[in-house]
């Protein structure tokens, strides 16, 4: 077993969770490119002019930071208005990450509140797990502030904000996240993070990036967790 795992899971008494990676893939049948190009179809229909690299983008939340970087409030609006409709449309095809419910379900039966701290839209987050019956076990949902694409991780807020509605000291909550801004946005709040490396290439990536520890399948998160219960 990851010995830092084991130390890390054994130290918290919260779990943090990013939505997109570690619960599920929600663009796995709504391709995100797909999404991408679609709103930069509605940044062209407002008149922006829309440069080679952005029309090329391939993630909707960079088209959304970037709208935010260069346009107005209302054109910020229409693309997070745009975003937030697909990202629904988008839960229809998600695809469960493997092991991902068994960690939500062993954390509460450990004794531990689960938040899910997505740059994802909240509205969406919830929608999946009252799909697949996760809503009871998951104590709270925080997702990204409506049309502020400023305040998205790695900004530490969101994270913040689900350790403060726990009711928890961030040292005592740890964050599972897949991406570099998960791993500097819990940083920032300084909360442990545990990477999870969902492509054999993010490995290195999230360790040299800063995570205590890296895992490859949630699934060695779900087994530690279910060591916990009755402790």
């Amino acid at each position: 077993m990851n010995a830092d795992l084991g130390r890390l899971l054994g130290d918290v008494d919260a779990l943090l969770l990013d939505f997109d990676g570690p619960v599920c893939s929600i663009f796995a049948g709504y391709p995100a490119p797909q999404v991408a190009a679609e709103l930069v179809d509605v940044l062209r229909r407002h008149g922006f002019d829309v440069s080679t690299q952005l029309a090329s983008e391939p993630d909707p939340l960079e088209v959304l930071r970037r709208t935010g970087a260069a346009c107005d409030d209302g054109v910020t609006r229409a693309i997070e208005d745009a975003l937030s409709a697909a990202e629904r449309r988008a839960i229809e095809t998600a695809e469960p990450t493997p092991y991902g419910r068994e960690v939500i379900v062993a954390a509460r039966h450990a004794g531990m509140p689960v938040a899910v701290v997505s740059n994802n839209s909240a509205n969406a987050v919830s929608a999946y797990l009252a799909a697949h019956r996760l809503a009871a076990h998951v104590s709270l949902v925080v997702g990204r502030a409506y049309a502020d694409p400023d305040r998205m991780k790695p900004n530490p807020e969101p994270i913040l904000r689900a350790a403060c509605a726990l009711g928890k000291p961030l040292i005592r909550c740890v964050l599972v996240g897949d991406s570099i801004s998960d791993i500097e946005g819990a940083q920032a709040a300084g909360a442990p993070v545990i990477g999870y490396a969902n492509r054999p290439a993010k490995v290195e990536t999230l360790r040299l990036a800063g995570a205590e520890a890296v895992v490859t399948s949630m699934g060695e998160v779900a087994r530690v967790l279910i060591g916990r219960i009755g402790d």
